[in-house]
């Protein structure tokens, strides 16, 4: 897979899109001094490349609700059940991240509840998960760092 060329007015565009998907191609057009034109343009070629994939909602868990986060160390009883697990874990909704690693554990999974007896609950739905021999969870105390525009700079800069 080849590498995509991005120029500055690309990086500026994505910039902004990344700060609010839905900033209208004629706000960033007036900023940036080309024409709406331009960015459409621009923002569907990116889209046909491959780097952007579609545009998602930021939502504020806490004021839906959803404010405790865990985050769950899943061991296997053996590495073929991994899909059939992952599957199982695609069931539950508050099981928003699964990652399968290497290291300690076979799987890593970020849940979100509403508290702790939520938490509980979905933990055990967790564990009861044909394949899952045990697993480890960490309760997130506050989500210090979020900031996908300081490694999409970093990119930029290394292009």
């Amino acid at each position: 897979m080849s590498k995509v060329k991005l120029d500055e007015i690309d990086h500026q565009i994505l910039d902004m899109l990344i700060d609010n998907t839905r900033t209208p191609f004629t706000d960033i057009a007036k900023k940036l001094l080309i024409s709406a034109g331009t960015v459409h343009v621009r923002v569907k070629k990116m889209e046909e490349s491959g780097i952007i994939k579609g545009s998602s909602l930021t939502l504020d868990y806490v004021k839906l609700g959803y404010s405790f986060i865990a985050y769950v160390g899943i061991f296997l009883e053996k590495t073929h059940q991994t899909k059939f697990v992952l599957e199982r874990l695609n069931q539950i909704p508050y099981v928003t991240v699964a990652h399968i690693t290497t290291g300690k554990f076979n799987i890593f999974c970020k849940i979100r509840a509403r508290d702790t007896t939520h938490a509980k609950n979905i933990i055990f739905k967790i564990d009861d998960i044909e394949g899952i021999s045990r697993t480890e969870t960490m309760i997130s105390l506050e989500e210090s760092i979020n900031d996908k525009k300081r490694l999409m700079h970093t990119i930029f800069n290394e292009l």
